[in-house]
């Protein structure tokens, strides 16, 4: 029997001949395809390698307020200077109100403050009003913002306007309208309030600074009424 020539003999199984391993010479399975896309976990709207976006969104929206007041300040101009979309802006803050309390540190917030002055018989809102304003600002710590606020306010124009727009439409208009109260009515209320807590934490003017809460709302809640009651 003649051998087979050495250059003509298979040098090895099926894949150097051409072949691929794998049952009767079947193609071998194709590579998965890796596709780039957006890394997964990665939020939208939320500029990449930021490690503090509510932080940025907070320091843009101080400098907007700042520079424009609150009724003028937008949402969309806040977030287009924090470099990052609206709809983040309101995930975190859920308002303009709620950007402008956190983002001024207020311990005013006109969703929990408004329902506390609501609640309750219409013949006694102006007691409730003062009762709420001076409860809140008797917390010292809390209320540290609110004061710097207040100081800014007195030598500097544009700060005085974005704290009467904030306080404005956030606050009275809002109990205004709920209450049918006429807009001065309810503006002369806020006025002999904010007199009342300007001598009490800012001059501290004594014996104002000193009273207890509950003889100042005797004192003031009458005078309120009278405005309030319409």
């Amino acid at each position: 029997m003649v051998s087979e020539p050495p250059s003509e003999r298979p040098t090895g199984g099926p894949a150097a001949a051409g072949g691929a391993a794998g049952p009767e010479g079947a193609s071998p399975a194709p590579r998965p395809v890796r596709r780039r896309g957006r890394p997964a976990g990665r939020r939208p709207g939320r500029r990449p390698g930021s490690a503090d976006t509510r932080g940025e969104i907070l320091a843009a929206a101080r400098t907007t307020f700042a520079e424009k007041g609150y009724e003028k300040a937008t949402i969309r101009g806040i977030a287009r200077a924090a470099a990052v979309d609206p709809a983040l802006v309101h995930h975190y803050f859920a308002t303009k109100e709620g950007l402008f309390v956190a983002a001024m540190r207020l311990p005013m917030d006109p969703t929990k403050v408004v329902p506390q002055v609501l609640d309750g018989p219409r013949e006694e809102l102006g007691w409730r009003l003062a009762r709420t304003l001076l409860t809140i600002m008797d917390d010292a710590e809390a209320v540290e913002p609110i004061i710097g606020l207040l100081r800014s306010a007195m030598t500097n124009e544009q700060a005085a306007a974005t704290l009467r727009e904030f306080f404005t439409q956030a606050i009275v208009a809002r109990i205004a309208s709920t209450l049918d109260i006429p807009y001065i009515r309810m503006q002369a209320a806020v006025a002999q309030m904010s007199g009342l807590l300007m001598l009490r934490y800012i001059l501290r003017l004594e014996p104002l600074a000193s009273a207890e809460i509950d003889e100042l709302v005797d004192l003031v809640g009458p005078t309120l009424q009278r405005y309030l009651a319409g």
